[in-house]
């Protein structure tokens, strides 16, 4: 129920009509932003594979052809062992997106709850809001270290 002026919280406490509406276009604002830094870090991440995993190629080309070229294969076989480091370094894009996804569906949860507390259920029936995220942190790794990464 709304008061006459809309600034005002309606009786039983709550937010004022405006201010809800505001909170509410400020969340999905940030879960918009979050869905386009999702796909840039998901652009990015495959480029860079893409990347690592030809040179990875070429070194391994130019390992197997050392012998034959009179190389030294230690040097070689650094540089592998620092893509494969780079590589598994990549895997920070899998973790960062699952903690956008979640946060994305943490702001969407609140957004509809705010709707829903504020403005009610439609003519169409009860306001549908989407369960938010069970557990506080989809991803419990905080640093990289090769073979360490956990992903769920």
């Amino acid at each position: 129920m709304l008061t006459s002026d809309a600034q005002t919280p309606p009786p039983g406490g709550g937010f004022p009509l405006v201010a809800a509406a505001d909170l509410q276009d400020h969340l999905m604002v940030a879960s918009h932003d979050l869905e386009r830094l999702q796909r840039l870090l998901e652009d990015a991440g495959e480029a860079l594979m893409g990347h690592f995993c030809g040179a990875a190629s070429q070194m391994n080309q130019l390992h197997d052809e050392a012998p034959k070229l009179n190389l030294d294969v230690a040097p070689i076989r650094e540089a592998l062992q620092s893509l494969a480091g780079a590589i598994t370094a990549l895997q920070f894009q899998d973790m960062a997106t699952q903690l956008i996804a979640h946060t994305q569906r943490r702001l969407r949860n609140c957004a509809d709850r705010i709707a829903r507390d504020t403005m009610g259920d439609d003519d169409d029936g009860a306001a549908v809001i989407e369960d938010g995220p069970l557990r506080p942190n989809p991803v419990t790794q905080d640093e990289m270290d090769a073979g360490s990464v956990e992903l769920f």
